[in-house]
């Protein structure tokens, strides 16, 4: 009995020695690493993805914006501390730096971040709220700057590929990508201080490419890794990217920044008249879009153009702009931001209706 009771023990333990042994077996083989499955080159589109983000990066700036802070109560112990950030991108070689108007509206002193890890104080140079656009330029600039390659935003196509590169939620030098979405959009601009409400900034470029708090100022790129916008604003309820994001076009950023650089400011056009705001445009029997003069400035553009305003003592209309360039006339924000997309001192051909009579009359804008 106790023979029989050992061998079915020793047969027990053999099977048990199996099991552990193809047990042992299986986790060794199951902790091996897996084959790695080559694969073929990279897909062309990704190439060229990869390529335009290596030759732009240097070009990307990342902007902090401090503020000095009192640590004591008598105002001996100060810190700068930082309070914001944002994107940017070298304009020239003398270390002008483009970014948003709402970037560093608030700034005490501005800190530019380069492509190579280089801090370096920035002192601000020039501003357009009307356009969200500011220059800074940083003091002592490096021989290494490495300027933005400058494209064309008159010609873009809806669905043509775009990259945006900037510093979303801090997290500097983030790609993306995506296509423009819209084109001609309108946004509002920031206040400031002869726009205490921010005017509206039209011809915006829409697009796909997540931008995020952080990207403003960042570039937007065409396929060619040129700079065809600048992330300016995006529409989302969560303050997050939903896919629907804003850029000022390049076109307008390369006729003010030379302005900005060279006198602090754009040359805002001067039109030498006021509007009849166009809520009134039913109750005064006009169109929508249609412009009625309210008041001309003696000696002005509109005065030296022959416009005629309003009679505030009668209540008799005045001219009313119907026309604008051989256009039907949009309203008000239009005919402006017309006038700010051409130089100083183009013509502005106006179909006015006058009483029963179309006149046709010629306003040369004026700068402020």
């Amino acid at each position: 009995m106790r023979r029989f009771t050992l061998i079915v023990i020793l047969v027990a333990l053999v099977i048990l020695a199996g099991w552990c042994g193809i047990y042992a077996n299986q986790r060794s083989a199951a902790a091996s690493p897996r084959q790695v499955e080559p694969r073929g080159p990279l897909l062309e589109w990704e190439m060229v993805t990869i390529q335009r983000f290596k030759d732009v990066q240097p070009s990307v700036v990342y902007i902090t914006t401090m503020a000095t802070v009192q640590k004591d109560w008598f105002g001996f112990d100060l810190e700068q501390v930082p309070t914001g950030s944002g994107s940017g991108f070298i304009w020239d070689t003398g270390g002008h730096i483009v970014t948003n108007y709402h970037v560093i509206q608030r700034a005490e002193d501005v800190l530019v971040t380069l492509h190579d890890r280089s801090q370096h104080q920035a002192a601000l140079v020039g501003l357009a709220p009307e356009k969200d656009l500011a220059v800074l330029k940083i003091n002592n600039p490096p021989s290494t700057l490495r300027p933005i390659p400058i494209g064309t935003s008159h010609d873009l196509q809806v669905g043509q590929s775009v990259i945006a590169i900037g510093n979303p939620f801090g997290y500097d030098q983030t790609l993306t990508t995506g296509v423009v979405s819209a084109l001609d959009r309108e946004i509002q601009s920031p206040p400031g201080r002869q726009d205490p409400q921010g005017r509206s900034i039209m011809g915006v470029i829409q697009t796909d490419a997540a931008i995020n708090p952080g990207n403003s100022g960042g570039p937007l790129l065409d396929s060619a890794g040129r700079l065809i916008g600048v992330n300016t604003q995006i529409a989302s309820n969560s303050r997050s990217s939903v896919g629907v994001g804003f850029a000022i076009p390049v076109d307008t950023v390369n006729r003010f920044v030379p302005q900005l650089i060279s006198r602090g400011r754009a040359a805002l056009p001067d039109l030498g008249f006021e509007a009849v705001p166009e809520r009134l445009n039913r109750r005064l029997g006009l169109k929508e879009g249609q412009i009625a003069v309210l008041s001309v400035r003696s000696g002005g553009p509109a005065d030296r153009a022959g416009l005629r305003p309003a009679n505030t003592r009668t209540g008799e209309l005045g001219d009313v702009i119907i026309g604008i360039n051989d256009s039907q006339a949009n309203g008000w924000e239009r005919l402006l931001d017309l006038a700010y997309n051409m130089p100083i001192g183009s013509t502005l051909q106006l179909e006015v209706q006058r009483g029963g009579q179309i006149v046709q009359l010629k306003l040369q804008i004026g700068s402020q």
